[in-house]
């Protein structure tokens, strides 16, 4: 019995120095110099695919998209930036007028009850995921609106006491590291500050919901420290609660006034994966400002990419939906083969992508956007070898399609052809993807024998998802390969596998096999 009462206290006193030595030395302080110790974990850098989750109230009126909160209210279609309003109807408070009644007599609040999720299977979520090929998942935790879809220490109005009653972001976190998928989520609310009409006898202006709408204001006014303070509460929250592996932050994160919020989000959320002994990941925007200094987290890009390779991990975030986030009834899906060409060339550049889903209210994921995940899940069974774990080789690629820099780019984006082509390298092979199948002989000029880009001796040339043999040659023009006589399986982006002799020094430097 001494012995065990000895060993208790041991225990305790170990305890209690253990949390004061976490307490005391800290890794990250937070200033910009220390946060820039931090280096982007490998599992980032592996996993190549995420799923983005826009599910909440939003999701109940079916109509616009996820911004009808916003819309509802306001009567003139309005510039989210300025607040400045146009002479044009806005949409959505027509249809809202029409649908539910004046916004003075149905708020946004009365969708929650409505949002019911009764068929909400998170087991079935994750198995679609996970036939996806995806790696992590990003449910959105709180949108604009400040209905938070988790068991909130900080606010009434959430998805355990309201709406499905139901921690929805909990459930997909068990559910997903069942699976061995990384979990992450999301945080909207930094622009929810301007997303409310304050106009008299709406409920906006009741002080019975301010804890939902905030307290009526000047729509171009600072945020308080009252609601800064909330925000830093609630995004921590989320990654206490949930040991979140991935932390994502919309473009309101990035205004100046969250300075103050950037810095102590990110050491205390370092400091915390440190103390869980894994790598973590915060995603952040880089519209309007320069919020966060290059490699002090990882860059995003909203329905945009990059143009050429980026050193350092970055990811594009989109929807297959071309016209919503959240699902309404005229959802308009982007074919699987348009999305591949996009991830293709995103992973050719070093970067992820972050693809969204936008389930009914009700919890059902729609069957066309279940056909778009699993035909990328069955590409990827085919190219994954030249996905997963790869990284830029040191051209992107060929041809005459290119990507613009930046958020918002994917709308001028044209389709791909035979004639361009995607790199990636793993180990001692280079990948190269030609994105169409092609009609002739291929020639990839960049493997040319007067160019300085290798010179090392390529052993063989094989398709991935074909046991045909591939004849090819290299000389001055560059690696010929005859065109195959058999199509594989897989409809897009064909993967043409090049091994090289050897693996020269950087060539996958820091790649794990």
């Amino acid at each position: 019995m001494k012995l065990y009462c000895y060993c208790f206290a041991f225990f305790i006193l170990f305890s209690f120095f253990d949390d004061i030595y976490a307490q005391t030395h800290k890794k990250y302080e937070p200033n910009w110099e220390s946060l820039g110790q931090y280096e982007c974990p490998e599992w980032f850098k592996d996993a190549k695919l995420g799923i983005f989750i826009h599910w909440g109230v939003y999701s109940v009126p079916e109509y616009g998209n996820e911004w009808y909160g916003y819309h509802m209210y306001r009567k003139k279609k309005t510039n989210h930036i300025t607040g400045n309003e146009s002479k044009e109807t806005n949409p959505t408070y027509v249809h809202h007028k029409k649908t539910y009644g004046d916004p003075k007599t149905f708020g946004y609040k009365d969708f929650i009850p409505m949002f019911k999720a009764k068929k909400f299977n998170p087991d079935d979520w994750i198995s679609l995921f996970k036939q996806a090929g995806a790696k992590y998942i990003v449910p959105v935790g709180e949108h604009c609106d400040g209905f938070a879809m988790y068991n909130a220490s900080h606010t009434r109005w959430n998805s355990l006491q309201m709406g499905p009653k139901r921690d929805v972001l909990g459930e997909l976190a068990i559910a997903a590291r069942k699976k061995g998928l990384k979990v992450g989520s999301s945080s909207h609310l930094a622009f929810g500050y301007k997303w409310w009409k304050y106009e008299k006898d709406y409920d906006t202006t009741d002080p019975e919901y301010q804890d939902l709408y905030i307290k009526p204001h000047n729509y171009l006014a600072a945020p308080t420290k009252e609601f800064l303070d909330l925000f830093y509460r609630r995004s921590m929250d989320m990654i206490e609660k949930y040991k979140l592996d991935l932390m994502w932050f919309d473009f309101g994160f990035c205004a100046p006034e969250y300075e103050e919020n950037r810095l102590k989000i990110l050491s205390e959320y370092y400091n915390l994966a440190d103390q869980w002994n894994k790598g973590v990941v915060l995603n952040y925007k880089k519209i309007g400002w320069e919020p966060i200094p290059d490699g002090a987290a990882v860059l995003d890009l909203e329905r945009g990419k990059l143009d050429r390779i980026r050193d350092l991990p970055w990811q594009t975030d989109t929807s297959i939906g071309r016209n919503s986030w959240s699902y309404v009834k005229d959802w308009q899906t982007k074919p699987a083969g348009e999305l591949i060409d996009e991830f293709v060339d995103i992973v050719s550049k070093n970067g992820n992508l972050l693809l969204n889903v936008g389930p009914k209210s009700d919890g059902t994921i729609p069957e066309d956007q279940k056909q778009v995940l699993l035909e990328i899940g069955q590409w990827l069974n085919v190219n994954g070898e030249a996905i997963y774990a790869s990284r830029p080789w040191i051209l992107y690629g060929e041809g005459t399609n290119r990507s613009k820099t930046g958020d918002h780019t994917e709308y001028n984006t044209k389709a791909m052809t035979e004639k361009d082509i995607r790199f990636t390298t793993k180990e001692n092979a280079i990948y190269a993807f030609v994105m169409d199948w092609p009609t002739s002989d291929i020639l990839i000029k960049s493997f040319s024998t007067t160019l300085t880009s290798i010179a090392d001796q390529i052993e063989k040339v094989s398709l991935l998802g074909s046991t045909e043999d591939i004849l090819w040659k290299r000389d001055e023009t560059g690696l010929m390969i005859t065109l195959p006589k058999t199509k594989p399986s897989s409809k897009y982006a064909f993967a043409f596998k090049i091994k090289l002799k050897e693996a020269p020094d950087g060539i996958y430097k820091g790649v794990k096999n």
